[in-house]
């Protein structure tokens, strides 16, 4: 028995129903032809073809230019308490089920679209839960979703001791909602006095800030990205850029390098990165380096060889399609600069977490990059984000990391 029709409706362009139909979430505003009934801001609407084909129910934004997201095509679901404790049932099974169980000390347990939370964000920290809130949706539903997720992963044996809120993030602005940021208030609790705490990931020991840290705190999409390269290292010599917390040369100390060199241009995150060498043993390996990168590069060709494997983990040089060429020089220019500082046979790690470079676009880049610099790359493994950071397809924004092993010969 089908559940009875209580939302406002909106009729949609053929344009926006060959995306649903596809598998994609949003529809923009321009996209909808009619509106039936009055949406409140936040609240629920369906989505309807110019037929009346039922293709959705999602949240409806009056602020942003993203008027509906979608978080069920099924006509027959009851938008309840049970409804949404289902679903973050399923996020963490899913987490449980595609990472070992030493993995789960940090983890993403909501990944947004990705998991039908649009603008939800939930990284596991240990005994920290860290939550960005990007839309008006989720927001108004914050009081049922995040008291629910606690009780379930404590269920489960989970040690959670509170939830931080990181919603210092601009994007908060297009959808009416203001900034900021502090500790959830769980019913019936007193917030921790600390927002740090440490974890473990692939064997190495992190303090994290969620407070104060970058995003959520700290960047989890790379953990067997980080591993791989780890099996990599042994006996090498190491150049790690844009280390941040140093979480690659780390896991490349760990792997069993001879020596790591740590770069990052900002000096706090080069304090942390050797606060966190001398937390795991490894400050006699790992010597970290305030430099940048794009000067550092070419000073280090005028100097005699020393490193065997150079990974570049930049930050994203671009967030719009806008100013995608840029970017893409500025990728080119560090692995052409990495692959002239290379010996035959020397290792590169290079990747790109912007969604804008697409994997076209950052392939074609490092072919002309190796065409510049008068090498080769045997590539040895092609790879994306942790699976914790599923890939939706039809959902193109959820498909952003590109992360490439080679040789170069």
């Amino acid at each position: 028995m089908k559940a009875e029709r209580i939302y406002p409706c909106c009729t949609v362009t053929a344009k926006a129903e060959a995306a649903i139909l596809r598998g994609h979430p949003w529809v923009y505003g321009e996209e909808i032809l009619s509106m039936e009934g009055s949406p409140e801001n936040g609240g629920l609407v369906d989505v309807l073809s110019r037929k009346g084909r039922y293709l959705g129910t999602g949240f409806f934004s009056g602020c942003s230019k993203i008027r509906v997201r979608l978080v069920s095509r099924n006509a027959n679901n009851r938008f309840d308490a049970a409804f949404w404790e289902r679903k973050l049932r399923w996020a963490w099974a899913y987490r449980k089920s595609v990472m070992g169980a030493e993995d789960l000390d940090a983890c993403r347990i909501i990944f947004g679209e990705a998991d039908a939370f649009p603008g939800l964000t939930v990284d596991k920290f240990h005994d920290l839960l860290s939550v960005q809130v990007l839309s008006v949706g989720m927001e108004r539903i914050q009081d049922l979703l995040l008291p629910t997720l606690v009780r379930i992963l404590r269920e489960d044996g989970q040690d959670i001791r509170g939830v931080f809120l990181r919603n210092d993030v601009v994007l908060r602005d297009k959808e009416g909602l203001r900034q900021g940021k502090g500790w959830y208030p769980l019913p019936g609790e007193t917030p921790p006095a600390s927002a740090v705490t440490e974890f473990v990931e692939n064997g190495v020991r992190y303090l994290v800030d969620v407070e104060n840290g970058q995003k959520t705190g700290f960047f989890l999409d790379q953990k067997y990205n980080r591993r791989a390269v780890g099996r990599l290292a042994r006996g090498r010599t190491v150049l790690d850029c844009f280390t941040h917390t140093g979480s690659f040369a780390l896991n490349a100390a760990l792997g069993g390098a001879a020596h790591v060199t740590a770069v990052d241009v900002s000096e706090a995150a080069v304090e942390m990165a050797r606060a966190n060498a001398a937390r795991n043993g490894l400050a006699d390996v790992v010597e970290c380096v305030a430099a940048n990168v794009f000067d550092l590069l070419p000073q280090l060709e005028k100097e005699p060889p020393r490193y065997d494997l150079i990974i570049l983990d930049p930050p994203a040089f671009t967030k719009s399609r806008k100013t995608i060429r840029n970017a893409l020089a500025g990728y080119k220019e560090i692995n052409y600069r990495a692959m002239r500082l290379l010996p035959r046979g020397g290792y590169l790690a290079t990747c790109s977490c912007s969604h804008f470079a697409t994997e076209e676009r950052f392939v074609a880049m490092l072919h002309d990059a190796a065409r510049d610099a008068g090498v080769q790359l045997r590539q040895i493994e092609a790879r994306q984000q942790s699976c914790d950071h599923p890939i939706l397809w039809g959902v193109e924004e959820t498909s952003y990391l590109k992360f490439y092993l080679f040789q170069v010969v």
